[in-house]
């Protein structure tokens, strides 16, 4: 792979980076629940107000990125460590994007439901333009890898796993930290994991062929 391709490849991801923290910025708006992966950060940031949700999310990615590197150990590759500037570039993306959607009124819950779905249409824009990249895995895709690889089981069960476990934490956290409310988590956070992946099926065979051929020019 040319050095020239290699730019191109990451100024792709780049550039996924920002869908997918406007998609989060959008699902995140509509109040119903964000995207299983980043469910924490969300309860999180509710709560504790003094760092953005954006920020919270890049602190999230850097937990998983230390936990890769606890289950990898010798395994683990020093090219991932990019996943640091990385997270904190979906961070600033994702708190760029609220910024955006701030003005847009979401007070009905028809509109929440409709932010909801355009937030997911967005991100699965966004997630299908990095696997077109094909250059580095975001935190959480890189630690669901790291566990399927250290225990041997499938990456789509174990990507199951561990995104109904991240929701389950983030149910937990809710509950200690807002005195037995379930707040951060509701309906969103269950629509986001059925139809994201739904809308990188629907995408990647429309964009995979016109950017693969850029990509390679």
């Amino acid at each position: 792979m040319s050095k020239k391709e290699v730019a191109k490849r990451y100024g792709l991801f780049i550039i996924c980076l920002f869908f997918m923290g406007l998609g989060v910025a959008i699902t995140k708006h509509a109040e119903l629940g964000v995207s299983p992966i980043s469910s924490v950060a969300n309860v999180v940031s509710i709560k504790f107000t003094f760092l953005s949700f954006g920020t919270w999310l890049t602190v999230s990615n850097c937990v998983l990125l230390l936990g890769q590197i606890i289950l990898l150990r010798r395994n683990f590759k020093p090219i991932q460590l990019l996943q640091i500037p990385l997270s904190f570039i979906f961070g600033y993306f994702t708190d760029f994007g609220l910024w955006i959607v701030s003005g847009i009124p979401n007070d009905k819950y028809i509109v929440q439901i409709l932010l909801v779905l355009v937030g997911i249409v967005v991100l699965g824009f966004g997630i299908t333009l990095g696997v077109i990249a094909d250059v580095i895995l975001n935190s959480g895709e890189a630690f669901v890898k790291a566990l399927a690889d250290v225990t041997k089981k499938d990456f789509g069960n174990t990507k199951i796993f561990f995104d109904v476990s991240w929701v389950l934490l983030s149910i937990v956290l809710s509950l200690i930290l807002f005195d037995g409310k379930l707040v951060g988590t509701r309906e969103g956070t269950i629509i986001s994991a059925v139809l994201v992946g739904f809308t990188v099926k629907l995408f990647r065979p429309m964009l995979q062929k016109p950017l693969g051929k850029l990509l390679k020019r």
